[in-house]
């Protein structure tokens, strides 16, 4: 039988205050040390892994060119770009929005745009667990990481979220399966200038 493919939602809607207080710079196209863009080596990686990734950015922004320049970057990197004129609200309502534009897949890796690090083998075991499974996390030391994995019989669910609740309400810890993994990145994320640092 074949399967539907499975989908990746990237958020990069997020405003990550804690990175510029003042709102200058995003942090999405900050520059890693070998000057990739973050969020552009968090899409590529997804892409690398999935195949069929949706983008998400706001819509709308004071920042109005840098959102244009992200959505142009994650284009470039084989993203179907969507703007989500609800990404105000939160993560909700622009996971929401990505996993609408894909109602046919057959499960969705929601990653965040904000974590580069994460191999493009991990993404791919928790796709494939999708197989058997409807829900799955990395976990590395101990730790539930990202991205998680949810079957196609969450789409109501994830379509319903909204403001800044992100899937978490929607994960049965009894339930979620466990992916052991030696991939620290999926634990790392960029929250400060100072995170970029090799």
């Amino acid at each position: 039988m074949q399967q539907r493919p499975v989908v990746g939602v990237l958020l990069a809607a997020g405003r990550g205050s804690r990175f510029d207080a003042a709102g200058v710079a995003n942090k999405l196209l900050a520059p890693l040390p070998d000057g990739t863009p973050v969020a552009v080596q968090a899409a590529r990686h997804l892409k690398q892994a999935l195949g069929d990734v949706v983008a998400v950015v706001p819509a709308a922004a004071t920042h109005g060119a840098q959102v244009d320049q992200l959505a142009a970057l994650l284009g470039e990197a084989g993203c179907e770009v969507l703007r989500c004129a609800d990404a105000a609200r939160g993560m909700g309502a622009s996971l929401a929005g990505g996993v609408a534009a894909r109602p046919q897949a057959g499960g969705w890796i929601i990653a965040l745009a904000d974590m580069p690090w994460i191999a493009p083998e991990t993404i791919t075991q928790v796709a494939n667990a999708l197989d058997s499974h409807s829900c799955v996390a990395p976990f590395h030391a101990g730790q539930r990481g990202h991205p998680i994995g949810f079957g196609a019989d969450f789409f109501a669910g994830l379509t319903s979220l909204d403001g800044d609740e992100g899937a978490r309400r929607l994960i049965d810890p009894a339930k979620l399966v466990r992916i052991d993994s030696d991939d620290a990145g999926i634990l790392r994320d960029v929250d400060t200038p100072a995170d970029l640092a090799p």
